[in-house]
């Protein structure tokens, strides 16, 4: 657990996640889903029933190289932020990072803060080697933060995304410890 302060001062707690915020989460991913169009779900598309999501948080959970890790403003969560792993040998050393913000607390420090606490977790858990993610071409802002933390551009899918009918390219990069 870690408490920090946001540039506009509220106070921010990061924990892990546990089954007792699976209902929580999945209500979240329905609400900012419909803030940014650099996810890769809608508002109201993360179809996930809080049982099964439950499941899925406490497997993650048992992984030694897998994590979820959520910031709270007065108990509420304003980001999720993950890193999972497959648990076959030949691939278990790289982790996949995700993460989501709420719209209104962007800009404040809080995404750099989240990806420092994964990378880390990840530098010290045993088993990662290789943090990887994806993120939309044009997602400037974001690739600017994975930059300055370390991250490298490894290619280009093309054309993967469509959102009203436009195409976009979806950007793979890597950090190697």
């Amino acid at each position: 657990m870690m408490k920090f302060h946001l540039k506009d001062g509220d106070e921010v707690m990061i924990t892990e996640a546990t089954t007792e915020h699976a209902q929580h989460m999945v209500d979240f991913y329905n609400v900012v889903g419909g803030e940014t169009d650099f996810l890769s779900f809608g508002k109201n598309e993360f179809n996930q029933k809080a049982e099964t999501y439950k499941e899925f948080l406490e497997s993650t959970r048992l992984e030694q190289n897998s994590i979820i890790l959520l910031a709270t403003v007065n108990d509420k969560i304003i980001s999720i932020a993950s890193i999972n792993s497959s648990q076959k040998n030949r691939i278990k050393h790289v982790g996949t990072l995700g993460i989501v913000i709420s719209e209104q607390f962007t800009g404040q420090g809080l995404g750099r803060k989240m990806m420092e606490q994964l990378i880390q977790w990840a530098a010290s858990n045993g088993v990662t080697n290789k943090i990887s993610l994806v993120t939309r071409e044009d997602n400037n802002l974001a690739i600017e933060l994975y930059e300055k933390l370390g991250f490298e551009k490894e290619g280009l899918v093309l054309k993967d995304t469509l959102i009203d009918g436009v195409y976009y390219n979806t950007l793979v990069m890597g950090l190697f410890f």
